[in-house]
């Protein structure tokens, strides 16, 4: 018997072809987030991101593709690790959860860079920073890796939140 959060194999009969279609549909889901993002991003690029002022903290552009690559891919595998943990009865509350979070992330490029409203995006920056930290701590809960390979996307949205908050001061 193993403690809530340790990391031994799930329990009950597994087959490596269902446990590969779980990983390959957690990042679907991630990767239409990220392209649908980047797609709403890549118009106010060039043009009205590039007119903003920026504080001295804000990286290069180039900085981004690479970090959010990462971090779904992170994401992608905490969500996948959970859902393989337990019986769905017991990892619903944590994936909802994750795709409550997920929902939110792409909610905030439309109001960032959609819509280009920066100070609806650093309301909604807020909750979905809340919406990672819930869970992050229910994947914990289930699985210690999993919330593990979730706090790197928590203080990058950590970061983005202060550079949101100085966007909208400094503008």
């Amino acid at each position: 018997m193993s403690e809530p959060g340790m990391t031994a194999p799930p329990p009950g009969p597994r087959s490596r072809g269902r446990d590969i279609l779980g990983l390959l549909a957690f990042a679907a889901a991630c990767a239409a987030v990220s392209i649908i993002g980047g797609a709403v991003t890549r118009g106010s690029i060039d043009t009205w991101y590039r007119a903003l002022d920026k504080p001295a903290f804000n990286p290069p552009d180039w900085v981004f593709p690479i970090v959010w690559t990462a971090l779904y891919v992170m994401m992608a595998i905490a969500a996948w690790r959970v859902w393989r943990r337990a019986p769905i009865r017991t990892t619903w509350p944590a994936l909802s959860a994750f795709a409550v979070q997920l929902t939110l992330n792409l909610a905030w490029s439309f109001l960032f860079f959609g819509l280009q409203r920066i100070e609806l995006a650093l309301a909604e920056i807020v909750v979905l920073l809340l919406a990672i930290a819930v869970s992050a701590r229910l994947f914990w809960r289930i699985d210690r890796w999993a919330g593990a390979l979730m706090a790197p996307y928590f203080l990058w949205v950590c970061y983005a939140t202060a550079l949101n908050a100085a966007l909208f001061l400094i503008n």
